[in-house]
């Protein structure tokens, strides 16, 4: 247990703000890209001596990530252990580098996550994710473990059939999947004749996807699948360019904030600070981040944030899930939403097995939303419509389209994780 997270609320933010003048001087000192950005701009970092004066600081962003991604690394290139990319979800992916000091860091990172989900050496942990494809998180949950001294089952992405015979070989207590993959595991384990319930498993430290609302309660994602696997669910969130995760301890009331490896900002359109418990943008600078320090990194990730204490005694920031990405916002209909709101209504449907959100722009460059779902399950349309008419106050287009048709959109080559939005839009990266 760390104990700098149980400290008083004041002292946190001190040692914080230590920690964040230290990676200021860093960048300004080895990296090009902020070199230039600071002399550009004039900014002394000497007369940065509260947050007022760290909010003159130019916000970077994935577009700056792209065009200079070069001049973002601040080691010699033969320091260079990992190379990673981002996921692309947004854009195109974007080279990523880190050293032994940043490898170290990022075990360092989940060890601290692990423990809050109450995760000791004596469990056995299945990483149901992929450890290849240059994704950084699955190096970062291997050595997260190894520092932790739990053990280890690698089974990789997919294979429901794998997953189960690993699950009866080794006995893990803990799972590391997306939450969408465990209701294939459900469904595979139905076909199966496998009883969930009489398993080793009890909780699952889920990535990737969204299972609570704002609120806290599990959404319908998270209530699908505990409904059938009687599981202890953790969501996470986390990014290639944040190098750090965030997670939920056993109170459930938001994802922790690892004050000493990162330092958040919530900001509405016009670059201000939002209260508590309302949506804006995160950004992030992260701490002690050595290969490609980012100072002020807009995630385009809209969610909400929380100051109060948490009833586990730890006294750090705390993150609502993801409403969805700025780039994303739709208006459809003269409504506002995002990608995730029509998921949310989505997974609710027990029979609905596969879909693809897909966003168009019609001649006037209006946005047009489309339901993709299997040929197979065109029964469902009907339902479908007058669920999402109820939800989301709009009925986007319904579109029937072959199953392995639809099974490639979801999963693009090189993709490392399936997909629920496609955005066609023409103006989608221009905005």
């Amino acid at each position: 247990m760390h104990s700098e997270y149980f400290l008083k609320k004041y002292e946190i933010e001190a040692k914080q703000w230590d920690l964040l003048l230290d990676q200021l001087q860093y960048a300004a000192s080895y990296s090009p890209f902020y070199k230039d950005l600071f002399e550009k701009n004039q900014l002394d970092l000497k007369a940065v001596k509260d947050y007022s004066d760290f909010q003159k600081i130019p916000v970077t962003y994935k577009k700056d990530l792209e065009t200079y991604n070069d001049q973002f690394l601040a080691v010699p290139s033969r320091e260079v252990i990992d190379h990673v990319t981002t996921s692309g979800t947004i854009g195109k992916p974007v080279s990523f580098f880190l050293n032994e000091a940043d490898l170290q860091r990022l075990a360092q990172n989940e060890y601290h996550s692990f423990l809050m989900t109450g995760m000791t050496a004596d469990d056995v942990v299945q990483i149901t994710t992929t450890l290849d494809r240059r994704f950084m998180a699955g190096m970062a949950y291997f050595l997260g473990l190894r520092q932790l001294g739990a053990g280890i089952v690698r089974t990789g992405a997919g294979l429901p059939q794998l997953q189960w015979d690993s699950i009866e070989r080794f006995q893990p207590t803990y799972l590391i999947a997306v939450p969408s993959f465990l209701l294939k595991m459900i469904e595979f384990a139905e076909q199966n004749g496998i009883a969930v319930n009489q398993t080793s498993v009890r909780a699952v430290i889920c990535i990737g996807e969204p299972i609570r609302y704002k609120n806290g309660e599990l959404n319908a994602l998270g209530s699908r699948i505990i409904s059938a696997w009687n599981i202890e669910l953790f969501s996470t969130y986390a990014s290639t360019e944040m190098s750090t995760a965030f997670t939920e301890c056993q109170q459930h009331r938001g994802v922790h904030e690892l004050s000493d490896l990162i330092f958040t900002e919530i900001l509405d359109d016009d670059g201000n600070p939002v209260v508590a418990g309302q949506i804006g943008e995160l950004v992030v600078t992260p701490l002690r981040t050595r290969t490609m320090p980012l100072i002020r990194y807009a995630t385009g990730d809209m969610l909400t944030w929380h100051d109060d204490i948490c009833t586990c005694g730890r006294n750090t920031k705390r993150l609502g899930p993801v409403v969805g990405r700025k780039q994303q916002r739709l208006k459809f209909k003269g409504t506002s939403l995002f990608p995730q709101h029509i998921q949310e209504s989505l997974n609710s449907i027990e029979n609905l097995d596969l879909y693809l959100i897909e966003a168009t722009s019609d001649e006037f460059g209006n946005d047009i939303v489309t339901i993709l779902i299997p040929e197979d399950q065109k029964n469902e349309a009907d339902d479908l419509k007058e669920l999402l008419q109820a939800s989301l106050y709009v009925t986007p287009n319904i579109q029937t389209v072959e199953r392995k048709e639809l099974e490639k959109l979801k999963s693009p080559k090189n993709a490392r994780k399936p997909i629920s939005f496609l955005d066609r839009r023409s103006a989608f990266h221009k905005r």
